[in-house]
């Protein structure tokens, strides 16, 4: 670290003991002048090999010369994470936050760093450093091109940020650099090393995926090391997980099914904590990591899949079945990770996976300081399928990255809007040439075949999309040039796509508002998670709840399930009663209900856009309950006391009716739940003459 200030090296010194010198390739990285100019840099090492720290050295080295840093990363889940791990630095005077207006150093997802690109633009002049994690995704679908605008606006109005950009290896790491203008460091050293085959069941002479999976588990345990396996569906890391939690149920040693048994307990408390009985998703769960096998999935409770991260972490799990979501986010490590799955199903049937994700999950394999080498496995059923996999996986090359910009429809729309809201475009020239700049348009120009017609490919894009917004009222021509409509202003200014704001736009202009059919309309927007099937089982009840809340569909599909769920949830239903109701993962029914209730607010301030204020009132209730979980007639007192929750208001009511103005205090700590202080707080608000009756 000869480059490094000596002030810097005490800071990390101090926040990472753990490192006592630095490896090749980030002595590589620094040998390359990273500390030494003001150039922008890709910085390409394998997974596990201190990416985080050199982006951290950077920033610090910027930081102590009086600079301001921004850490952008694709992921809330990556953002709590390295928040987390930065705050280590607040005890030498390094402030560190969400956003540079308090913070020194600010950790930001994609899509905060790229409305504060369009809005906060005294905030981003301030901005010296910038630093991306997970580079890579620019390529990718629907972060990709939020990123990628992000960095193009950055660049014209702040021309002096530097950019540092973190990466896996990338093939056409060229036309990265050339777009970014910036220096390329690559490096193959990787701390624990990581050894990738293919496993064939013929030659275990084992019937099935499943078979080989339990073969390397069991010689997994005999060594003390731990397994990740990526399935391609929530159903499959359930199945998967109770098969294997089966075979080794009978083999687990004492000590190690005392330590299973409390995480198991601790899976169960999240459900009861929220007030509802635990889930049959949540017993299986439980009964799988009683044995140290667990599934993770996005159907689980939040705090139940922290649990499974930090247990697994801390050596208290053989084993996670997981979705390949996982291999994004998290920091989850294990010495064996196994692929059994390589296909996914999408829209067009049955797709292999990119050569890029199976580096990217593979890479989860190898814990530095736990495992001396990493090892990860792909599953074939024939000696054909195995040398296939090998060609294509094992030694092939990983994909070209391209731009999908212009793909993401609703990208352009919001990029576009945001030029115009922002005023940085007042014509469509201009909007072109800012399309031009992005990564989408370097890669347009610069193709060999499809260079020459560029820019008149980019032109009919940028006119289809603008004839697309001036028809929806979302941005209109002036004669001092476009501008943006108050709702194209009100679209610019949220996190929403344009298909869900003229979806609810629509629906605005109807004559009368039924909450339950808002609520269905809603659910019916790409924005809003959706709470799914479990399984293909009978989907009529759910066509029954909507058919009785006058909501007639012809598919019962996700969105309908989301719906009933939804109506059940301001029915005051528990999470427990929604799954069985449904068949459907009712975990994620608070955050989808908590999406649906600002969702509701967004739709009542597109209802004010247009003049339309007779429903605002009711919309307000509507929010509310959704946020609550609540009937109308106790929503007063749930929002008045806090932590008082619907279960105890319900209770109390029930108690005592609507009426609390001759209540004592003994008589409400009476109720489960309900202790001295809550108490008071009823007796202060509803004891008076004005609140006594709090009839919606």
């Amino acid at each position: 670290m000869e480059t490094v200030q000596p002030q810097v090296k005490d800071i990390i010194s101090d926040c990472y003991p753990q490192i006592k010198e630095l490896n090749p390739a980030q002595k590589a990285v620094l040998d390359s002048g990273l500390l030494k100019d003001n150039s922008n840099y890709i910085i390409a090492i394998p997974t596990a090999s201190g990416k985080t720290i050199l982006g951290l050295i950077a920033a610090i080295n910027t930081i102590l010369k009086g600079g301001k840093v921004v850490y952008a990363a694709p992921l809330i889940s990556i953002q709590n994470e390295k928040l987390s791990e930065f705050k280590k630095l607040e005890k030498f005077g390094i402030r560190t936050g969400k956003h540079p207006k308090t913070s020194d150093l600010s950790v930001m997802v994609f899509e905060s760093f790229d409305a504060l690109t369009r809005f906060s633009w005294n905030s981003l002049r301030e901005i010296d450093l910038l630093i991306i994690d997970e580079f890579h995704m620019i390529g990718e679908y629907s972060r990709g091109p939020t990123i990628e605008c992000a960095i193009t606006r950055a660049r014209n109005l702040n021309p002096a940020i530097r950019i540092i950009a973190l990466s896996a290896t990338l093939r056409n790491m060229d036309e990265l650099s050339s777009w970014l203008d910036a220096e390329v460091v690559e490096h193959d050293y990787r701390p624990v090393p990581l050894y990738k085959d293919v496993l064939i069941t013929e030659e275990y002479e084992l019937k099935n995926k499943n078979d080989v999976v339990l073969k390397v588990l069991n010689q997994s345990i005999d060594d003390s090391s731990q397994i990740l396996v990526f399935v391609s569906t929530r159903r499959f890391t359930e199945s998967l997980a109770n098969f294997i939690s089966g075979k080794v149920k009978k083999n687990v040693p004492r000590d190690k099914k005392l330590k299973f048994r409390e995480v198991a307990r601790k899976i169960l408390q999240v459900p009861e904590r929220r007030g509802t009985r635990p889930t049959s998703i949540c017993l299986k769960l439980a009964e799988c990591v009683e044995n140290g096998i667990a599934f993770h999935h996005a159907g689980l409770f939040d705090k139940q899949r922290q649990i499974i991260e930090d247990e697994f972490r801390a050596g208290n799990l053989y084993m996670i079945t997981a979705t390949p979501s996982l291999m994004y986010g998290v920091n989850l490590p294990s010495k064996n990770v196994i692929i059994r799955d390589y296909t996914r199903w999408t829209s067009r049937g049955p797709q292999s996976i990119p050569v890029f994700d199976y580096e990217q999950m593979s890479g989860r394999a190898g814990r530095p300081g736990y495992d001396t080498e990493g090892y990860s496995y792909l599953i074939a059923k024939s000696i054909e399928e195995s040398c296939n996999l090998k060609d294509h996986y094992v030694y092939g090359e990983i994909e070209v990255t391209s731009s999908r910009l212009i793909e993401n429809k609703d990208s352009v729309y919001r990029q576009i809007i945001a030029q115009i809201a922002s005023t940085l475009a007042k014509s469509p020239q201009e909007i072109i040439e800012f399309f031009e700049e992005t990564f989408y348009g370097f890669q347009m120009k610069t193709n060999d075949v499809f260079g020459a017609f560029a820019v008149n490919t980019i032109e009919y894009e940028i006119n289809s999309a603008l004839e697309f917004l001036i028809q929806n009222q979302i941005i209109q021509m002036t004669p001092e040039g476009l501008k943006a409509t108050d709702f194209g202003n009100l679209i610019a200014r949220s996190n929403y796509s344009v298909e869900t704001a003229v979806r609810l736009k629509e629906y605005a202009k109807k004559e009368d508002m039924d909450e339950y059919q808002l609520i269905y309309a809603i659910s019916r927007t790409p924005d809003l998670p959706k709470i799914s099937f479990k399984s293909r089982k009978n989907k009529e009840p759910v066509r029954d709840m909507l058919n009785d809340k006058g909501v007639f569909a012809v598919e019962i599909g996700n969105d309908e399930a989301t719906a009933a769920s939804l109506m059940e949830w301001i029915d005051e239903k528990s999470e427990y009663e929604i799954e069985n109701a449904f068949n459907v993962y009712a975990a994620t029914t608070r955050r989808a209900a908590y999406e649906a209730s600002l969702m509701v607010k967004f739709f009542k301030e597109i209802c004010e856009v247009f003049n339309l204020y007779l429903y605002s009132d009711k919309l307000d209730k509507l929010s509310a309950r959704l946020y609550y979980g609540t009937r109308e007639d106790i929503l007063l007192l749930v929002v008045s006391i806090k932590r008082l929750g619907r279960k105890r208001a319900r209770a109390l009511v029930n108690t005592f009716g609507n009426d609390l103005r001759y209540i004592s205090k003994d008589e409400l700590t009476k109720i489960d739940g309900i202790g001295p202080k809550i108490a008071e707080s009823i007796m202060d608000k509803f004891g008076k003459e004005e609140f006594a009756r709090f009839k919606p």
